[in-house]
Protein backbone atom coordinates (compact mmCIF):
# COMPACT_ATOMS: atom_id res chain seq x y z
CA UNK A 1 0.00 0.00 0.00
CA UNK A 2 1.41 3.35 -1.03
CA UNK A 3 1.02 5.26 1.63
CA UNK A 4 1.24 9.12 0.97
CA UNK A 5 2.64 12.10 2.90
CA UNK A 6 0.49 15.15 3.54
CA UNK A 7 3.56 16.87 2.02
CA UNK A 8 3.24 14.72 -1.26
CA UNK A 9 -0.54 15.27 -0.80
CA UNK A 10 -0.51 18.79 -0.91
CA UNK A 11 2.13 19.15 -3.57
CA UNK A 12 -0.11 16.59 -5.40
CA UNK A 13 -3.46 18.42 -5.19
CA UNK A 14 -1.99 21.75 -5.96
CA UNK A 15 -0.19 20.68 -8.97
CA UNK A 16 -4.09 19.28 -9.88
CA UNK A 17 -5.14 22.66 -9.27
CA UNK A 18 -2.53 24.54 -11.58
CA UNK A 19 -2.94 21.58 -14.15
CA UNK A 20 -6.92 22.39 -14.36
CA UNK A 21 -6.27 26.09 -14.62
CA UNK A 22 -3.51 26.13 -17.33
CA UNK A 23 -5.83 23.66 -19.10
CA UNK A 24 -8.79 25.76 -19.30
CA UNK A 25 -7.60 29.49 -19.19
CA UNK A 26 -4.47 29.34 -21.24
CA UNK A 27 -5.51 25.95 -23.33
CA UNK A 28 -2.06 24.26 -23.06
CA UNK A 29 -2.40 19.96 -22.69
CA UNK A 30 0.80 20.20 -20.75
CA UNK A 31 1.74 23.67 -18.18
CA UNK A 32 2.49 26.63 -20.31
CA UNK A 33 5.64 28.48 -18.21
CA UNK A 34 4.08 30.84 -16.62
CA UNK A 35 2.04 27.60 -14.61
CA UNK A 36 5.08 25.73 -14.56
CA UNK A 37 6.82 28.14 -12.42
CA UNK A 38 4.23 28.24 -10.22
CA UNK A 39 3.71 24.99 -9.84
CA UNK A 40 7.61 24.50 -9.34
CA UNK A 41 7.46 27.65 -6.86
CA UNK A 42 4.21 26.02 -4.99
CA UNK A 43 6.39 22.45 -4.81
CA UNK A 44 8.98 24.48 -3.09
CA UNK A 45 7.58 26.09 -0.31
CA UNK A 46 5.77 22.67 0.43
CA UNK A 47 9.13 21.24 0.97
CA UNK A 48 10.29 24.09 2.74
CA UNK A 49 7.63 24.29 4.82
CA UNK A 50 7.66 23.66 8.87
CA UNK A 51 4.15 23.19 9.32
CA UNK A 52 3.27 20.86 7.06
CA UNK A 53 2.63 18.09 9.16
CA UNK A 54 0.54 19.58 11.82
CA UNK A 55 -1.43 21.13 9.32
CA UNK A 56 -4.41 20.44 6.60
CA UNK A 57 -3.32 22.94 3.33
CA UNK A 58 -1.58 25.39 2.83
CA UNK A 59 -4.69 27.76 1.99
CA UNK A 60 -5.47 27.50 5.78
CA UNK A 61 -2.38 28.21 6.85
CA UNK A 62 -1.68 31.57 8.91
CA UNK A 63 2.37 31.93 7.83
CA UNK A 64 1.45 32.44 4.15
CA UNK A 65 5.19 31.91 3.22
CA UNK A 66 4.84 32.67 -0.75
CA UNK A 67 5.81 35.72 -1.82
CA UNK A 68 3.15 38.46 -2.72
CA UNK A 69 2.91 38.46 -6.36
CA UNK A 70 3.13 34.28 -6.04
CA UNK A 71 0.47 34.37 -3.20
CA UNK A 72 -1.83 36.46 -5.55
CA UNK A 73 -1.46 33.71 -8.91
CA UNK A 74 -1.58 31.09 -6.62
CA UNK A 75 -5.24 32.18 -4.69
CA UNK A 76 -6.08 33.02 -8.65
CA UNK A 77 -5.40 29.34 -9.44
CA UNK A 78 -7.73 27.93 -6.44
CA UNK A 79 -10.41 30.42 -6.65
CA UNK A 80 -10.70 28.97 -10.35
CA UNK A 81 -9.89 25.20 -9.87
CA UNK A 82 -11.37 24.66 -6.29
CA UNK A 83 -15.33 24.48 -7.59
CA UNK A 84 -13.78 22.43 -10.66
CA UNK A 85 -12.60 19.89 -8.79
CA UNK A 86 -16.36 18.17 -7.97
CA UNK A 87 -16.25 17.73 -11.72
CA UNK A 88 -12.66 16.53 -12.69
CA UNK A 89 -11.29 15.15 -9.02
CA UNK A 90 -14.65 14.76 -7.15
CA UNK A 91 -12.39 12.05 -4.35
CA UNK A 92 -9.73 14.53 -3.92
CA UNK A 93 -12.12 17.89 -3.43
CA UNK A 94 -14.75 16.08 -0.92
CA UNK A 95 -11.40 15.18 0.91
CA UNK A 96 -10.15 18.59 0.50
CA UNK A 97 -13.47 19.90 2.01
CA UNK A 98 -13.61 18.11 4.88
CA UNK A 99 -10.22 18.48 6.07
CA UNK A 100 -10.59 21.97 5.72
CA UNK A 101 -13.56 22.36 7.78
CA UNK A 102 -11.54 20.46 10.69
CA UNK A 103 -9.18 22.77 10.24
CA UNK A 104 -11.59 25.63 10.78
CA UNK A 105 -13.09 24.09 13.34
CA UNK A 106 -9.39 23.51 15.03
CA UNK A 107 -8.63 26.95 14.40
CA UNK A 108 -11.91 28.42 15.95
CA UNK A 109 -10.39 26.76 19.12
CA UNK A 110 -7.80 28.80 19.69
CA UNK A 111 -9.21 31.85 19.05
Amino acid sequence: MDIKTKREQEKEIVSFMIALYCKKKHGHKTLCPECAALESYARQRSDACPFMESKTFCSNCRVHCYKKDMREKIREVMRFSGPRMMFYHPAMAVHHIIESKKEKKRMEVYK
